[in-house]
């Protein structure tokens, strides 16, 4: 198979992603599920507008690309809740790693081993540049729900604690987004969407 036909079988699975549904509800449309492929695009753009807050330098460009791909895996692997059991989340890890070596294989080699060395950089969280992306794809959904008057949040007994422990990257990489954080949360416990502990 040329360079070619690898990359157009790439882009025909990609598609797939629109089909894979998260608990984040998008207002603007009546309230239905935001699909992955949405979030991707809304992070990556996020991403651009909120890099001047980040306090250590990022390459944007590395930065969008991993949010671009992060939840590609989701094809195979599906959407996990956050705030899922630790256990669901373990399996969940196995099944993406799975899915990463499927999915970008089917790019040439010299793309797919670029795309899957981001895609792990993103997960392990390591790298300045993974950090601010993962801070980017954790306070989205904050955002999200807060618009929504809780959104996601409400009824399933989560914490502040729990939130706030979601997006403890921009606690160093970001003070002033993890500020904005602090006080988004202060007002969903003040009005009842999350417990405060």
């Amino acid at each position: 198979m040329n360079d070619l036909a690898q990359q157009l079988a790439f882009i025909q699975e990609i598609d797939k992603l629109k089909a894979v549904y998260r608990r984040t509800m998008v207002k603007a449309d009546k309230n239905r599920r935001e699909n992955s492929a949405e979030h991707s695009w809304q992070i990556a753009l996020s991403a651009q507008v909120l890099q001047p807050y980040a306090q250590k330098p990022v390459d944007i460009q590395r930065v969008t690309t991993m949010l671009l791909i992060h939840d590609i895996v989701e094809i195979d692997a599906g959407d996990l809740f956050a705030f899922d059991e630790s256990s669901l989340h373990e399996e969940q890890a196995e099944k993406e790693q799975v899915a990463a070596k499927r999915i970008f294989s089917l790019l040439p080699q010299s793309q797919s081993t670029k795309m899957l060395a981001l895609w792990q950089e993103f997960e392990l969280a390591e790298t300045d540049d993974a950090c601010f992306a993962k801070s980017i794809d954790r306070i989205l959904p904050l955002i999200q729900n807060m618009a929504n008057h809780g959104g996601s949040w409400v009824g399933k007994g989560l914490t502040k604690s729990q939130v706030l422990a979601r997006n403890t990257y921009l606690q160093t990489l970001s003070p002033k987004l993890w500020d904005y954080v602090n006080q988004q949360l202060s007002i969903a416990c003040e009005k009842g969407w999350l417990q405060d502990s």
